[in-house]
């Protein structure tokens, strides 16, 4: 069992070197990350869980292609290589939708988000999560992502080794914050 103290790019470098105890350490971190991302997507003629497994694809791709000399962070790769997987999948899905009422097969039904669309989203939730920590102790600020991503009370103060009624404390305060001095700016 690789241990849990290792960044997560010493652990894909591990990882890539055949230590599958690393490979399971990263794919454990990052699954409530990958669910809560592919949650905000609809395929066509699937379920989340589908997108939930490419995601989860994607994510074993980053752990083997992650390279420490590119400059960027693990989490940042991995979610890159998350949503391009899933794009791919939605894509694919979308391609094989018979059209039987004459439009052009590469519009989107009604409701559905376009490429384009999807990454005015993510450059929006940048800037909402940027925006989080400049209002939001560190603490507050972990607590609130990890809340956002899904991950249940119980699971948030074993990741940051809190008690659950310290998480349930910074999240109405982070909530007051938000409230009082976060007000859309």
């Amino acid at each position: 069992m690789p241990d849990e103290t290792l960044s997560d790019e010493a652990l894909a470098l591990k990882a890539q070197n055949g230590d599958t105890a690393a490979v399971e350490e990263l794919m454990r971190r990052y699954k409530n990350g990958v669910r809560s991302h592919a949650r905000k997507f609809f395929l066509i003629g699937g379920e989340t869980e589908d997108l939930v497994q490419e995601g989860m694809i994607g994510l074993y791709y980053a752990v083997l292609g992650f390279r420490e000399a590119a400059g960027k962070s693990f989490k940042n790769f991995a979610y890159l290589c998350v949503t391009r997987r899933i794009y791919d999948a939605l894509r694919s899905a979308a391609r094989n939708v018979p059209c039987t009422d004459g439009s052009d097969p590469d519009t989107l039904p009604r409701g559905q988000k376009t490429p384009e669309e999807f990454l005015l989203l993510l450059e929006e939730q940048r800037e909402f999560y940027t925006r989080l920590s400049r209002v939001l102790s560190d603490f507050e600020y972990r607590v609130v992502t990890l809340y956002l991503e899904g991950v249940s009370y119980a699971d948030i103060a074993e990741a940051t080794g809190k008690d659950v009624k310290s998480i349930d404390n910074a999240l109405v305060r982070a909530k007051r914050k938000l409230q009082s001095g976060y007000a859309g700016r």
